[in-house]
């Protein structure tokens, strides 16, 4: 399936094109710009991250370079890569992220059923609302406290950039067109997913009453897992393609580095932060109060989506006509 190509004349202003001198830019503001804006934007809010965010954007844009000899949607100007995506897009939508994050932990949370609401308004407005956190909680991924949450936060990475990527490859070796819906339905399904997932993993790491991940952690790297294998699997041909000479020494020489500056920084001369006993009472105690906030809702409020409930009140009406 031949794709569109982002690569090639990379002029911003083509003097060859005096009717239309910047059509290099027009033809890049395509359906991929309202998509790296929004989606930046809800990443931000699974990961709740600055530095986390700006990590994972700027490795995907290395991915970019790296794999563009196998994808040819990869291939891109300078600055597509850096400005449009990366700065703008990416950018703003990391911005936009942010701001929802502090109004989300500034917000006041309190939930009242939806039929003790007197107005109409009101009662829509609860009905939104239902789709909203219940409680908020904020991350410190705090990737340098310790050797293991070190690694966990460099495993977080690895799977987002690889969920990414995943969305990419199924397009090109399944043949689907980017304005399909289906690719659109897989990203509106696996930002819930993910965020469920990074909760979880989270929690795991930050709870010290929690000792293993939960359920929605293993169904989503099971998910991923998948995709991945049907990559493979439908496009040997594709992944199988020889990496660039140029390409290979980077990556040699950027895991050198990552493995060097993590033995100097955990080993040789440690800036780990100190985890005492009161740091452990102090997050033992939050995550009691965040289940205890979960866990008390209200008859009325269990039951507003509940379908159990729904269809026993249908069949108790149905018995009594």
């Amino acid at each position: 399936m031949e794709e569109k190509d982002y690569g090639g004349n990379c002029h911003l202003y083509d003097h060859e094109r005096p009717d239309d001198p910047f059509h290099n830019i027009k033809d890049k503001l395509d359906l991929f710009v309202p998509l790296h804006f929004f989606g930046w934007w809800m990443k931000t809010l699974l990961l709740r991250d600055w530095w986390l965010c700006w990590v994972v954007s700027v490795m995907f844009e290395l991915l970019e370079y790296t794999l563009e000899h196998q994808l040819p949607n990869f291939s891109e100007c300078w600055w597509d890569h850096w400005i449009m995506d990366a700065l703008v897009c990416n950018g703003l939508g990391i911005y936009c992220g942010l701001q929802s994050l502090k109004y989300f932990s500034m917000k006041i949370y309190h939930w009242r059923g939806l039929w003790n609401i007197p107005t109409y308004r009101g009662k829509l407005r609860r009905i939104i609302a239902q789709f909203g956190p219940y409680v908020w909680v904020d991350y410190d991924w705090k990737p340098l406290s310790s050797l293991g949450r070190w690694f966990s936060v460099l495993a977080i990475i690895a799977m987002f950039l690889i969920t990414e990527l995943n969305t990419f490859y199924l397009k090109f070796v399944l043949w689907v067109e980017p304005g399909h819906w289906v690719n659109l339905v897989r990203l509106i399904f696996i930002l819930p997913w993910g965020a469920v997932a990074l909760r979880e993993v989270f929690q795991f790491l930050d709870d010290p009453d929690v000792t293993k991940f939960g359920r929605q952690s293993w169904l989503f790297l099971s998910i991923v897992c998948t995709e991945l294998l049907i990559v493979i699997k439908f496009g040997w041909d594709t992944v199988t393609i020889p990496f660039p000479r140029h390409v290979i020494s980077m990556w040699l020489g950027f895991l050198v580095l990552l493995v060097l500056w993590t033995v100097w920084n955990f080993y040789i001369n440690p800036h780990t932060f100190k985890v005492d006993n009161k740091d452990i009472e102090r997050r033992r105690e939050h995550w009691i109060q965040v289940r205890a906030i979960e866990t008390k809702l209200s008859p009325s409020e269990s039951r507003l989506f509940d379908p159990q409930f729904f269809f026993n009140k249908f069949m108790q009406r149905t018995k009594e006509d």
